[in-house]
Parts: structure tokens; sequence; C-alpha cells
């Protein structure tokens, strides 16, 4: 049961990451349009052709219900399959498996998967402050009765930042740490970020040292191991195996997928060492029939330094606890010995809010086009891609396979 593989990427498009203050303001219809008009420009097809929607809907400024409806409006197309993904950092990931298994049901042929992420300007009643306000707790909730407004918050875990740290200390406590390693992760991403003409950081490199020596956060995480929320924006065109024979680019099939949420706050995770993506990638390799060995690159969702250590681990790349060691023994560019986030990462290419995903998948699908530049790889068939929300609450695996 699952993918068969007759569905692929054929084209991406994708803002550069911004700071907030110099990205130009646009309604997130207005994205959606251009970031269609720029993908489908990019896979040589038309607005036409697209019978298919997934979007980002929880954020959307100018709706917050039928927002599938009001955006096939916008573009002047119908749609015969038509869905809203509110995964966070894994919605990316779930938007594309979701339009593939949609292609394969018979259900439509090429599927627009996108999510905005610039800022909308704001209207006369609206509260432009709403953003700053939210983020000061992260993914939590403050409403009256969520379990996190009572057991979670009066006690200081609030933010993504405090959820990620005391993940990563109790991995210290129970596998012990290596602070140069898991700065080399970022170190190792930064150079990546220096073969992308995108990238928020590129032209600043990054030693081990500086990573110790930036502000500590939150025990044991330093800033510079921490993504730097930006603006941007980014969709994929997601069609059948007949209409990707006919499109510009190598296709990049997608063969396998997995998805698992388990908790919303670590604080109920029955083991916080072992995050849900230990399932979904499992079930992603046995549907594809592949192995973490038979991957070219891993594009890996990199939040945080600690994201990356647990899913490496998790996906089956190395045992649980060797995850330092393998890091320590690996060059993770894209010249070394095991590819990763060969575009810089979210940590050095940009997060882009919840479609700072999507730059994982969008890199795995250049390097299986082979249009990669300056960090293509020398061999790049099977990709593996991986989604994150939350505080490692929801996530999603992806295999992806030249065609």
């Amino acid at each position: 049961m699952g993918l068969t593989g007759k569905a692929a990427i054929v084209g991406t498009a994708q803002y550069k990451p911004e700071k907030y203050q110099s990205a130009p303001q646009m309604f997130h219809l207005e994205q959606v349009a251009d970031l269609a008009r720029l993908a489908l420009k990019d896979a040589g097809l038309g607005i036409r052709d697209l019978d298919g929607l997934v979007i980002h809907g929880p954020q959307f400024h100018e709706a917050s219900i039928f927002v599938p409806a009001m955006a096939a409006e916008y573009l002047g197309i119908e749609l015969n399959f038509a869905e809203v993904v509110d995964l966070g950092g894994c919605s990316s990931v779930g938007a594309i498996w979701r339009a593939a298994m949609a292609i394969e049901m018979g259900l439509c042929e090429s599927v627009l998967c996108v999510l905005p992420a610039r800022m909308a300007p704001f209207g006369p009643n609206e509260d432009p402050l709403w953003m700053a306000q939210a983020m000061r707790y992260g993914g939590h909730s403050t409403a009256f009765g969520a379990p996190e407004a009572e057991f979670d918050l009066p006690y200081g875990h609030l933010g993504q930042n405090t959820g990620y740290a005391m993940i990563a200390q109790r991995y210290r406590a129970q596998y012990g740490y290596d602070p140069e390693a898991m700065a080399k992760i970022a170190v190792d991403q930064r150079f990546n970020a220096q073969g992308h003409p995108d990238a928020i950081f590129r032209g600043s490199e990054l030693t081990i040292a500086q990573v110790l020596a930036s502000k500590m956060v939150a025990d044991p995480l330093h800033v510079l191991e921490i993504v730097m929320p930006v603006a941007g924006g980014a969709a994929v065109i997601v069609t059948s195996k007949e209409k990707a024979a006919k499109t510009r680019h190598r296709p990049a099939f997608i063969t396998g997928f997995g998805e698992r949420l388990s908790y919303k706050s670590p604080s109920y995770a029955r083991d916080m060492c072992r995050t849900p993506l230990a399932d979904a990638a499992s079930r992603a390799f046995a549907m594809a029939g592949l192995t973490p060995a038979d991957m070219d690159a891993a594009q890996i969702y990199d939040c945080y330094t600690i994201t990356v250590l647990l899913s490496l681990e998790d996906a089956g790349f190395c045992a649980k606890g060797e995850g330092l060691k393998f890091i320590r023994e690996h060059n993770l560019t894209y010249k070394g010995d095991f590819p990763l986030n060969t575009h810089g990462g979210q940590l050095s290419f940009g997060q882009s809010a919840s479609a700072g995903g999507m730059s994982q998948a969008i890199e795995a699908f250049d390097q299986i086009a082979h249009r990669a530049g300056a960090r293509q790889l020398s061999r790049a068939d099977n990709m593996f891609v991986s989604g994150t929300g939350g505080v490692m609450s929801e996530q999603g695996a992806l295999i992806l396979q030249g065609g």
C-alpha cells in the first residue's frame, strides 16, 4: 500500500529569503498567484494544467476558512482536489505527498503545492504586532482550555527555544553531548550556503569557534544553532508521470512517504530522544523499497542543530546515540561523503515560516534535475527529505527519485 512513483515534482518557485523589514509586502493571494506563475513557468506548464491545490491555510491573511476556494477563484481555475495543511514546518512534506496520492488515485493530474510566507499588508483595524505577540509563545496556544496554557506556559516552557533545549538536555543526559560536533552541523551547512546564490548567509562563512562563542539562548543551544526567521515563500508543481515526461526538467518522482504526529508539547513525549520521524522515515523507505544507504543526499529539516542530530538517528542514517560520532566522522558538505542540506539548510539558506521546509524539497529537486550549480552532486538519483513541525511534534519524510 502507498505510492508507486506515478507522480513527480516537475517545477518549483522560491522567493529569495529576506529579513522581514526588507521584503516587499504582498497579500497572500498575490503570493499564491505569483508563486504559481513562477513554478508553472519553470515546469513548462500553464495555469489551465492545474486541477489540484494544496495550500498552507492557518496563517493565510485574507481568510481563515474556505481558503482553497478563494485561491482557486483568484487563480481562475477549477479544482478536482483541494487540501489545507496545518503541520507547521512539516507542511511542505505533507503537501507534496498528499498531491502525489491524489494524482495516483486519479483525482487530479497536476497540483500546485504553495506556501506563501511574506508579510501581508495590514488593514485599518488589524494589529500589526500580532505576529510578534504570537511568536512570543512559539507554537503554544494561550487560549483558555489549551493544555499548554495551563501546564506549560506558567512554568516557563514557552516558545520553541525552550522545548528544543529541553530535548537537547535530555539527549545530553542519556547519550552525552559534544558541543563541537553540534556546531559542525551549522558550519558545514554554512559552507553549503556559499554555493547557493539566494542563501541569506551567502558571503558569510562560519567556524566552530564562532558558533560556540555566540550567545547561549537556551542551554545548550547557541544562537548560531537556531534558525533566523525570514520572509519568503515557495511552491512546487506535482504532476502525473505522463505529463512529467513533457516538462522541462528531469522529474523527481515521489516514491515513498511517511507522516507521524505524536504530541504537541514535548512535555508529553514518551521518549524525547525518539522522535516521530523514526516511524515516518521507516514507512517512507519501506514504501520506496530503499534504505538510508541508498540515498545520495539527505535534505533534513534543520530549525535547530538538535533537530538534525535526532533526525539523522531516527531516519536510520546512524544508530540511536551514535549521531555525534557520525557527524564528527563525516563531511556533511556538498563536497563530502555525506551531503546534508546541500543548499545550506534553513540555518544558512533561511527559514521562511512554514514555507521554510519547502527549501529542502526544492533542493532535492534541483539536485535530481542537475541544476544545483556549484553545489551539484556528481550522483543525485535518490533523495531523502524530512519535515518537522512544532517541537519535534509533527514529522514527515519523502523519498524522491530521479526519472
